[in-house]
């Protein structure tokens, strides 16, 4: 028997998840992002440190931020930011607020629905700010501390939350344009990297069968080619390096603009120094090139934009705007897939008790419902007879003592469920028992997400992977 051509794994968390049926064999070009696609950072490290150079600039302008510090827990991705009241909350598919917190702090319920009963989330309105990316943890955070010092009256020449978000959001844009963050990484990028072995197998894979690689990347090049080489080539076989993998090489790409627009374009004609020339014609294979356009590779490759797989990990900068613009096929990289399906494994069997609890609380409430029914049906004199009323309100009283006790035991189980993943926030996926929000944005945009780009390697670039049978609620159960 021949060996596998490489470790299987198991496909809980390291699966490819398909919303629309998506045949690799009839992909013929995929393009890549680089930084959270192809290149995985530890969250953690990276957001402390863009939350201290953010933190830096505020103190030079002479806020009181010294005693603030970052907060991992504070945020995940699929939050909303409420500029306009200076809240941060999680809405449900249909754009429900169901968490919120003012600034950090928990906001009580009663207040909650006074403010979010009657209003739905529209993420095309600038009063809310969608975080649908890794890189906006420090931002969330530092935003949600400061509407603290505002609401305190602490903070200099802030008029309100709208204002103090694009203080936050320009403090921290700066960080990254000086350079001053990658400049740190590329130091010590044993801290800030998650290396994975398995990922330059999945593209050589892919590159062998035929297909067109592109990197396409808003990073500039002399970062890209650090980053890429220290995470690619000492897992490429000998002889063979990162640039060989890829036709084409796009950086400073300013997606998502590359997506609609036509910039202007450069080749990189000295890779050591970055020294640029105006590219005049036709892109050509193993080239570097800055800015650019999405219609530029398309001519080059000369493909139909469903022949075109595009994969990154931004839901809007990547894959919303590819798919929208361009109609290519898209793939997301959510790598807090992991971590949230084996919590949801080891919470398997207290979901099951979850679930017992939940169809006895269902089943006395339907009974409820029907003694109530026939009380009122008896005191007004019409309908079908129910039971005496003396022995229907004591079936209720029984009823209402048993849903009280089940209540009790089903609190501690819900609580612990709504918890899985984040004590604050939850699982990415869920708000309550209904999809969030950027659940809901994913199966818009994404045709297969992932955790991470080296699940490919277990599917090989031929697969066939189609769509799951989508579940409604008048499905029959089991």
């Amino acid at each position: 028997m021949n060996e596998p051509l490489a470790e299987s794994f198991p496909l809980d968390g390291r699966g490819v998840f398909c919303n629309r049926t998506l045949n690799l064999r009839a992909i013929k070009a995929i393009g890549y992002d680089m930084d959270y696609t192809l290149v995985h950072y530890h969250v953690e490290a990276w957001e402390k440190r863009a939350y201290g150079h953010l933190k830096e600039k505020l103190l030079a302008r002479g806020w009181p931020v010294d005693g603030l510090e970052f907060d991992a827990t504070a945020t995940v991705r699929g939050l909303v930011i409420d500029v306009e009241l200076g809240n941060v909350v999680k809405t449900n598919r249909f754009g429900y607020v169901k968490q919120a917190l003012h600034g950090l702090k928990p906001m009580p319920f009663e207040e909650q629905r006074a403010l979010y009963a009657h209003t739905v989330v529209d993420l095309a309105d600038e009063r809310w700010v969608f975080v649908n990316t890794l890189f906006s943890h420090s931002e969330v955070c530092m935003y949600g501390q400061l509407v603290a010092l505002l609401d305190a009256g602490e903070l200099p020449g802030v008029l309100g939350y709208v204002d103090l978000y694009r203080e936050v959001k320009r403090g921290l844009d700066e960080a990254h344009m000086e350079g001053e963050l990658k400049a740190e990484i590329v130091a010590d990028p044993e801290r800030f990297v998650d290396l994975d072995s398995e990922m330059p197998l999945a593209l050589y894979d892919q590159h062998l069968s035929g297909k067109k690689l592109v990197l396409i990347t808003n990073s500039e090049w002399e970062y890209t080619r650090f980053m890429m080489s220290y995470a690619f080539d000492r897992f490429l076989p000998e002889g063979v390096k990162w640039r060989d993998l890829f036709d084409v090489v796009i950086v400073s790409a300013r997606k998502p603009d590359f997506f609609f627009g036509r910039n202007s374009i450069f080749e990189v004609v000295d890779l050591d120094r970055g020294l640029l020339k105006p590219v005049v014609g036709e892109l050509e294979d193993g080239k570097v090139y800055l800015g650019g356009s999405a219609s530029q590779v398309e001519g080059r490759i000369g493909l139909e934009a469903d022949q075109i797989l595009y994969v990154g990990d931004h839901l809007f900068a990547d894959v919303h705007v590819s798919k929208r613009a361009l109609r290519w096929r898209t793939a997301l990289i959510v790598r807090e897939l992991e971590g949230e399906l084996e919590a949801l494994k080891a919470f398997d069997a207290s979901t099951a008790e979850l679930s017992r609890l939940m169809a006895q609380k269902e089943g006395l409430e339907r009974e409820q419902c029907q003694l109530r029914l026939g009380l009122q049906r008896q005191q007004h004199g019409y309908g079908p007879k129910g039971k005496r009323s003396g022995q229907a309100r004591a079936q209720l009283a029984q009823i209402k003592e048993r849903l009280r006790v089940l209540d009790g035991e089903l609190g501690p189980l819900a609580r612990a469920n709504a918890e899985l993943s984040n004590a604050r926030w939850g699982l990415l996926m869920r708000a309550g028992n209904d999809k969030s929000l950027f659940a809901r944005q994913l199966e818009r945009s994404a045709d297969v997400y992932m955790s991470r780009v080296s699940n490919f390697l277990h599917i090989t670039p031929f697969a066939y992977l189609r769509s799951p049978r989508g579940s409604l609620p008048h499905d029959p159960v089991g």
